[in-house]
């Protein structure tokens, strides 16, 4: 776990898919919101305060150039601090680890989190509830998980987002509605 700072401190990134929300301990990153999205900032337990300037802000603005002109930068190529309880941080946790270029379904992130809490098994929906809180759009791919049946579901960011995304990545789900 990342040291607390007293501020927690804002930019804007401008990307592809619009106007991100980037928010920083000042150490890590702590949010990622595409402008508008729902949740934008729930998270912050303060009111952020603009600063530019931040070596995290480099960092995270050459991550996300790197993904969207194509590369495939890790998650654990940033320092991250999404707060949230430890049930979060598990299927966060595991987000992280769907490889670019694929996706997974909520059924199987439940099938995976179950096993890893010593569970007989855990409710999808309850994943898909950790899964929209996600505070870290993008860089911790929740956008990378889809229905059952292949079909794009709920995203924070707006579908028509998610698909953007999931095309770049070459990871186009085979059924394209709800």
């Amino acid at each position: 776990m990342m040291k607390k700072h007293d501020k927690i401190f804002i930019t804007n990134y401008d990307s592809p898919v619009g106007r991100l929300i980037l928010a920083s301990d000042a150490e890590a990153l702590v949010g990622l919101w595409i402008e508008g999205q729902k949740y934008e900032q729930a998270s912050l337990k303060k009111e952020p305060v603009r600063k530019d300037g931040l070596k995290i802000w480099d960092q995270t603005g050459r991550w996300l150039d790197r993904y969207f002109s194509g590369e495939k930068p890790l998650p654990a190529q940033l320092p991250l601090n999404p707060g949230g309880t430890p049930f979060q941080q598990l299927i966060w946790g595991l987000l992280c680890q769907i490889p670019y270029g694929k996706t997974t379904t909520y059924g199987e992130l439940a099938r995976t989190a179950a096993f890893q809490m010593g569970r007989d098994s855990m409710s999808p929906q309850a994943v898909g509830g950790a899964v929209g809180h996600n505070p870290i759009s993008i860089i911790i791919p929740c956008h990378r998980v889809v229905g059952a049946d292949g079909s794009l579901t709920g995203y924070a960011g707006g579908l028509e987002k998610k698909l953007w995304l999931l095309q770049l990545e070459g990871a186009c789900p085979d059924r394209l509605e709800d």
